[in-house]
């Protein structure tokens, strides 16, 4: 019988260099798969629905001149902010209109949101009028899912509605 000997020598450096090393790759493995596994969505590349996609205006009265706030969304976006019937003589009366809503529109462009406005200093009041203008034609936009419950439960039991 033959039989060779081997003999291994381990130095206790090594081994707990080793076992560190391997720790350290469980746990980013570990790691790499809670944030990119699956189940894990990115709020910002799901898309939903906000709004009704199309072109909604809201009233804006100011000395008796009836104005038209028009706003154009998407279904994620709100892409445009405007008067649709500002005429020479609204911008004579009031100057500051004008600037104010661009100024307004250019914030919700870059947000999104109309919680982030901040008003003018120049003309609060005016740019408020503005705001609670654009929030009203928003909120028409704005999905509305329990109406939207509401009307499939009128499409698949209509018998239960009377």
């Amino acid at each position: 019988m033959d039989s060779k000997t081997k003999i291994v020598v381990l130095h206790t450096k090594e081994l707990i260099y080793t076992a560190v090393f391997a720790l350290l790759c469980i746990l980013l493995i570990v790691l790499l798969f809670v944030m990119f596994g699956p189940g894990h969505t990115d709020k910002k590349q799901t898309s939903h629905k906000q709004y009704t996609p199309g072109t909604y205006t809201s009233t804006l009265t100011l000395n008796n001149t009836n104005l038209e706030v028009e706003v154009s969304v998407d279904s994620s976006r709100i892409n445009s902010i405007r008067f649709a019937n500002l005429d020479e003589t609204v911008t004579t009366m009031f100057p500051l209109i004008q600037p104010a809503i661009e100024e307004i529109a250019d914030q919700i462009y870059d947000t999104q949101s109309l919680d982030a406005v901040e008003l003018s200093d120049d003309a609060p009041y005016t740019s408020q009028i503005i705001l609670n203008a654009i929030r009203q034609a928003v909120e028409k936009a704005a999905v509305n899912k329990t109406a939207a419950s509401c009307i499939s439960l009128i499409v698949f039991y209509p018998s239960t509605i009377r």
